[in-house]
């Protein structure tokens, strides 16, 4: 027994020996470094239990982003080339297919053998079909080859200000770059963006960088869900300086079921005109406490709003259950909300607050009119051209579809007898005569008393269309 425990003793006394004897000649900085990466290890186990979240995402989400190059004819460029991203998605309108949803200005005027999707795996591919939708600056493109991966959308009303997001696309060419940021801000509106025709605009703001190259593709949340598509960036070098913007994935995943079930992106209208001036002394006088909602200052006969009792004076302060914050905001909830539905408004009138009912419409059925629905005293009669004119100011032009900047007279009727019956439309614009500008009746006449000896004038006229507008001339022979 007392053999055993000798033995013992020396065998621990050995081990403790020559552990003092190899720490003793141990490196003091090898010492130093072992604790410190049991510290790191100990305090950053948080952090790396994030990092490896993000590559797990990453990881996954990589397949189904895509590298996009276009080419365009131009008449005094020639061939322009685009570059961009996008990613695969799938859409219930269309289980079986696999489409890639990007920006609109990324192959906007490239035909299809022009525009080349590149896979994560180095494939190249052509799409078979192209929707687009120039209110959003959203393009949908079929693609069909083995082995697509789609991602999945996210529910951007659920993001917060503070949630972590991650860019992926091509910047610069770049394939496969991953950048990481937070959301900034949400509902960002009257951007200016370059292409005039983005009309609904309800941006999520990013840190995240995204740079040239980046547009189209994805914004991932950390469920590894898209919950945005890059589009833009505000930067004075053309560069990342940490302001990005997103298209909500909500509003992106309604514009690319619609594009896929009926071509095109039906939107619903009221019928009002709203004040885009809408400031604290208009609010005070209406004996609301603050700016709030939007103000109506003119309601269409014979249109929802109409039908609703919705009146002049009348400020539009829900919409749906949802707080209206201006005017701009409102032409979005109301153009994105299904058509025929009806919706409950929370009004504020004469001091007090109301609610009304009101059943949106197809705002395409005024196209197929020829008469737009104007107030008794809307609009002007140019009798020698057969036509009722208005001036088209910026907040008229943006319910109407058009971007703010478009000026012109609005076309509200063309006699059904007159030369111009089989060329112009209502909603049509007509922004010069005789090549010369056109944004009051009084231009207008200035420029027909001018011209009076011709026998034949252009007329530059601007019409909506589902990939947006475009301008075409016209001649009106007296």
């Amino acid at each position: 027994m007392w053999m055993s425990a000798l033995w013992a003793g020396i065998a621990i006394g050995g081990a403790i020996s020559g552990w003092s004897r190899n720490h003793a000649h141990a490196d003091p900085a090898e010492l130093a470094g072992a604790k410190l990466d049991q510290e790191l290890a100990r305090e950053t186990a948080a952090l790396q239990q994030f990092s490896r979240a993000i590559a797990r995402i990453v990881s996954a989400t990589t397949p189904s982003v895509v590298h996009i190059q276009s080419e365009r004819r131009t008449a005094s460029r020639g061939r322009v080339e685009e570059t961009g991203s996008g990613v695969i998605m799938s859409s219930a309108k269309k289980p079986s297919d696999y489409y890639v949803v990007t920006n609109r200005h990324v192959i906007d005027g490239a035909v299809l053998e022009d525009i080349s999707i590149q896979l994560h795996d180095g494939r190249e591919l052509r799409p078979e079909r192209v929707w687009t939708d120039a209110a959003t600056d959203i393009a949908v493109l079929k693609i069909n080859a083995p082995h697509l991966v789609a991602a999945r959308w996210a529910d951007s009303n659920a993001v917060e200000i503070g949630h972590f997001v991650l860019a992926m696309g091509s910047p610069f060419g770049l394939s496969r770059s991953v950048t990481l940021g937070i959301i900034s801000a949400k509902g960002r509106r009257q951007l200016k963006l370059g292409a005039a025709d983005v009309l609904n605009q309800d941006f999520l703001q990013t840190d995240a960088a995204i740079n040239p190259g980046n547009s189209g593709g994805p914004l991932i949340d950390l469920t590894g869900k898209v919950v945005g598509i890059n589009t833009a960036i505000a930067s004075a070098s053309g560069g990342n300086e940490g302001i990005g913007f997103s298209i909500p994935s909500n509003l992106a995943q309604r514009v690319m079921d619609e594009l896929l079930e009926h071509g095109v992106v039906r939107r619903a209208y009221l019928g009002v005109k709203l004040d885009p001036q809408f400031n604290a002394r208009t609010a005070a006088e209406l004996r609301l406490e603050r700016v709030q909602g939007a103000r109506i200052t003119l309601v269409y006969p014979n249109t929802p709003a109409a039908r609703a009792n919705l009146q002049t004076n009348d400020v539009v302060l829900t919409f749906d259950g949802v707080e209206v914050q201006d005017e701009n905001h409102l032409i979005n909830l109301v153009s994105l909300t299904p058509i025929g539905r009806q919706v409950k408004l929370g009004v504020w009138r004469a001091g007090k607050r109301i609610t009304l009912t009101i059943t949106l419409a197809d705002r395409s059925e005024l196209d197929q009119t020829s008469e737009l629905p104007v107030a008794p005293d809307m609009g002007h009669a140019i009798r020698l051209m057969g036509l009722t004119v208005h001036p088209l100011d910026a907040e008229l032009a943006q319910q109407l579809g058009y971007a703010r900047n478009v000026r012109g007279l609005l076309i509200l009727k063309v006699d059904p007898h007159s030369q111009l019956s089989a060329e112009l439309q209502v909603y049509d614009v007509l922004e010069a005569v005789g090549r010369q500008a056109v944004q009051s009746v009084e231009d207008l006449y200035r420029i027909l008393a001018a011209n009076s000896e011709s026998s034949s004038l252009a007329l530059h006229v601007r019409r909506r269309g589902s990939d947006g507008t475009r301008t075409h001339v016209v001649v009106w022979r007296r």
